[in-house]
């Protein structure tokens, strides 16, 4: 019998899904969109889709707890970057640390398009699990940001969780797969840390992380117009 990663992932889930049902979805999700790895949305819907073909819950209920977890975690994510703010600055590794210029522009940021990045940052594989933080620390509106959390991410849910339902009909194919889908699994992986660490280190400068360029010296011999 061979270890598989992806099977070993698939059981402990649906496990945890099964026993515990929609409280122990509502709890994945509500860590999930807390920014905490290492189940993504991405990993934990489609399942929740597999026990609904299953007839374990219901396609509704599982949408509705899905999106009410995943604001739930938005919302403690929103107010740890809302209150948190100055406790961030200075915080991280290399060129992921945060200072007050990259704040200020942030802040500027979402005063001009903070709804709509919400709301389509929720679409985003990776990218919806972390955007509550600069919200929050940018102080939108708090009945703003849940209605367009919430906007952005029925979508999201719906199509996972019926993806879901599909792929338990196709199972017995997807299985077959695993061992190609471990390789995958811990490419990507291996690829997100070597790229982490890449930027962390000053390597890759991604322009989200960029300074803004320093205030020019007054005109003048001496510094005084």
């Amino acid at each position: 019998m061979t270890f598989s990663l992806v099977a070993t992932l698939v059981d402990v889930l649906t496990s945890i899904l099964r026993t515990i049902g929609l409280p122990g979805l509502f709890a994945l999700m509500v860590v999930e969109s807390f920014g905490v790895p290492p189940l993504p949305s991405e990993v934990i819907l489609p399942f929740s889709g597999f026990l609904v073909a299953e007839g374990v819950y219901g396609f509704v209920p599982a949408v509705v707890v899905a999106v009410a977890g995943g604001l739930v975690g938005a919302y403690i994510a929103y107010a740890v970057g809302r209150w948190g703010r100055h406790r961030i600055t200075g915080l991280g590794l290399g060129q992921l640390r945060l200072d007050p210029a990259q704040l200020d522009r942030m802040d500027r940021f979402f005063r001009r398009r903070g709804e709509i990045t919400v709301a389509i940052a929720r679409l985003l594989p990776i990218v919806r699990a972390y955007v509550s933080y600069p919200a929050g620390t940018a102080r939108m509106e708090p009945v703003r940001f849940g209605v367009f959390t919430a906007a952005g991410s029925l979508p999201f849910a719906v199509v996972l969780i019926y993806a879901g339902v599909v792929l338990r009909s196709n199972w017995d194919l997807v299985s077959q797969e695993f061992g190609i889908l471990d390789v995958v699994l811990i490419a990507a992986i291996v690829v997100g840390a070597a790229y982490l660490i890449a930027v962390a280190l000053g390597w890759i400068r991604p322009k989200f992380l960029a300074r803004p360029p320093a205030e020019a010296p007054p005109d003048g011999p001496s510094g005084v117009r």
